[in-house]
């Protein structure tokens, strides 16, 4: 398996050697990160929700757009200077904050048997 750091390295090294580095600046590779979510989103235009109702070819190029998607993912972090896992643990604390505070919110709304808002 290959380590985050070379696997940014390579990266880094691939889109420094074809000259791209100025052309990716956040906005634009947020925009890539959308454009590149559409087009795995329109593989799955009309079909099933079921795994087993896709070929293989369509499976390949689900895997290569998820491939597109994570690689300007990397370069984001690259340029923001964090690690992946940094994130990642980030996201699961807040997740875990607002489950938390939606769990508290509905104990309140069902200990007082009708709908509050919150302060905040």
């Amino acid at each position: 398996m290959v380590e985050y750091n070379q696997l940014i390295n390579e990266l880094t090294d691939f889109r420094n050697s074809r000259g791209w580095n100025k052309y990716h600046t956040l906005p634009a590779l947020a925009r890539a990160v959308g454009i590149e979510a559409g087009e795995l989103n329109e593989l799955f235009l009309w079909q099933m929700d079921d795994k087993d109702q896709f070929s293989e070819k369509q499976l390949h190029d689900m895997e290569l757009e998820l491939a597109d998607i994570l690689t300007y993912c990397y370069y984001m972090c690259d340029k923001l200077g964090v690690k992946r896992m940094t994130l990642f643990r980030k996201s699961l604390i807040s997740t875990k904050s607002v489950i938390g505070n939606l769990i508290k919110s509905s104990r309140k709304v069902l200990a007082y048997g009708r709908f509050r808002i919150p302060n905040h």
